[in-house]
């Protein structure tokens, strides 16, 4: 199907909580994505209640992603919804030192200053404009944040640009 879609135009893969990003069994879409230039996004979040570990026991968090961006280190991957629940400030730690993990703003919670320690943590280049819920909360996010106005234009738009240019 990958590569059904990908010789369609399809600019990226989206992977939901089939399989973790840490076992093998992904590493073939992971070598098809280096192989387009793609990135893959994945659904994802750190649980840290049962009731939410029990609902999605195959959910990635970012040491999954950061195994699987050290076996390729080509990959882009997009670990999305830093604010989708669970330990977000744990994510940001996990990812320091995986520079092929973006970073997507979408998420339905929201810490005050969220958006400012992702920037801090990780460097605005890793950070991506993206929405789960409504235009209006996305876009709050980022209006609300302390950036200066390059940052925002990064998040907003250039660095997805970026990556998409890689195709």
């Amino acid at each position: 199907e990958a590569n059904r879609c990908l010789g369609e135009g399809m600019i990226g893969i989206k992977l939901y909580n089939q399989y973790k990003y840490s076992e093998p069994v992904l590493n073939p879409i992971a070598e098809k994505a280096i192989e387009h230039r793609v990135p893959i996004l994945g659904h994802a979040g750190h649980c840290t209640d049962a009731a939410t570990k029990a609902a999605q026991q195959r959910c990635s968090d970012a040491e999954d992603f950061c195994a699987l961006a050290r076996r390729y280190p080509e990959v882009m991957l997009i670990e999305g919804h830093i604010s989708g629940g669970g330990d977000w400030e744990w994510t940001l730690k996990a990812l320091r030192d995986c520079p092929n993990v973006f970073l997507d703003t979408s998420g339905s919670n929201m810490d005050e200053e969220t958006i400012e320690r992702c920037v801090l943590e990780l460097g605005a280049e890793r950070i991506l404009f993206a929405t789960d819920l409504s235009m209006e909360v996305g876009v709050g996010k980022i209006l609300s944040a302390d950036l200066d106005d390059e940052t925002r234009q990064k998040i907003w738009w250039r660095n997805m640009k970026n990556i998409l240019e890689q195709r």
